[in-house]
């Protein structure tokens, strides 16, 4: 198959990822439901190959399983598994902190506070997958910032688990301010090189949105089945 043959097809796959991947991310397919090959060939409009193609990088991405001959299932929100990655990531986290008191560059540190700057507030956006985006890469950085790129490779991986999720951190105006103070504030404990005092606001942190997003998330699927039955 030449290369302008391949062109159409990876174009639809990518659509159908894209689409499909905010389908479950807006919870339009419901967590734990299954939905056919077919079936999805239908609702996007296309053949089954770019719907095999953008099944497996979804599968690849944790947001859905394929189980033969039954189909493809929405992944399931395990809250209690949840809340363990939650754990997970304060400890990450609170060694990431060590790290960057120690050895992150005072430049660097002034680079991230600036780019966190409640005042100014650079970057935001309404968009809550980008503001999703923005908040993991600050904690990203923090953690390369610190000289260790295991820590950093851990906290992405913890991320992709609980990312379906902590986007809804980001669908209040409210939320994404407090989320820019604490951000900068934390930048400034670590310019003084009090890690104590970025450790305590960073569990406060992670809690607050750990409280937020478990309840926000099943808030938001209650009331998207209570539209889907009234217009049944």
């Amino acid at each position: 198959m030449g290369k302008n043959a391949l062109e159409p097809r990876m174009a639809s796959a990518k659509r159908v990822y894209q689409q499909l991947r905010e389908k479950i991310l807006e919870f339009e397919l419901y967590p734990g439901s299954r939905v056919t090959e077919t079936e999805l060939a239908e609702m996007f409009q296309v053949s089954r190959t770019p719907i095999r193609e953008a099944v497996q990088r979804l599968e690849s991405e944790g947001y859905l399983s394929v189980r033969p001959k039954q189909g493809c299932f929405i992944r399931d929100l395990d809250i209690p598994r949840l809340m363990q990655y939650y754990d997970v990531r304060i400890a990450l986290e609170l060694l990431s902190l060590d790290k960057a008191a120690l050895f992150m560059p005072t430049a660097q540190l002034e680079t991230l506070a600036a780019d966190w700057d409640p005042a100014t507030q650079p970057g935001r956006s309404d968009d809550s997958e980008v503001m999703e985006a923005r908040d993991e890469s600050f904690h990203i950085r923090l953690a390369e910032g610190g000289g260790n790129t295991a820590i950093a490779e851990y906290l992405a991986d913890v991320n992709n688990h609980i990312r379906v999720v902590r986007r809804l951190d980001f669908t209040e105006n409210q939320r994404i301010d407090l989320t820019y103070v604490e951000h900068h504030k934390i930048c400034e404990h670590l310019l003084a090189r009090d890690v104590t005092a970025a450790k305590n606001l960073m569990i406060g942190h992670i809690k607050r949105s750990e409280e937020f997003t478990k309840t926000l998330t099943l808030t938001q699927l209650a009331q998207k089945r209570i539209r889907a039955r009234s217009r049944g």
